[in-house]
């Protein structure tokens, strides 16, 4: 289900451009307009979900998926830790406003390339 109004149906839909770093049959991945890292891709699937907080049992393959293609991205790109755990990366979901969702279409972040800190935001 694409939204007329979605900014990420209109860049799945190819529609808007985007830096496209991976895509399959459930989701698309490209890099963040706005990155807060050197690397800071978005993972959305192609179906419209508005974000976790309207998720049902029947996305469940689709959010897996997003992880696991966030996992294949990280190795693609060096962020994977090694054998020692140096190196890494974040994965984030931000549910809502007040977490700082500013696009209502389910999307995964993809955050690496530096060292961060904890607690974020």
């Amino acid at each position: 289900m694409v939204m007329q109004d979605c900014i990420f149906c209109k860049i799945v839909a190819k529609e808007i451009p985007s830096k496209g770093v991976y895509e399959d049959e459930l989701v698309y991945a490209f890099h963040d307009i706005n990155p807060v890292a050197p690397v800071h891709i978005l993972i959305v699937p192609k179906r419209h979900i508005l974000g976790i907080q309207e998720m049902e049992q029947e996305h469940e393959k689709e959010v897996g998926h997003m992880f696991y293609v966030a996992k294949l991205i990280a190795q693609k790109l060096g962020l994977a830790p090694d054998e020692n755990l140096n190196r890494g990366y974040r994965l984030v979901f931000n549910v809502g406003k007040d977490a700082g969702q500013s696009v209502f279409h389910l999307h995964l972040h993809l955050i690496g390339g530096r060292h961060m800190s904890w607690p974020p935001g």
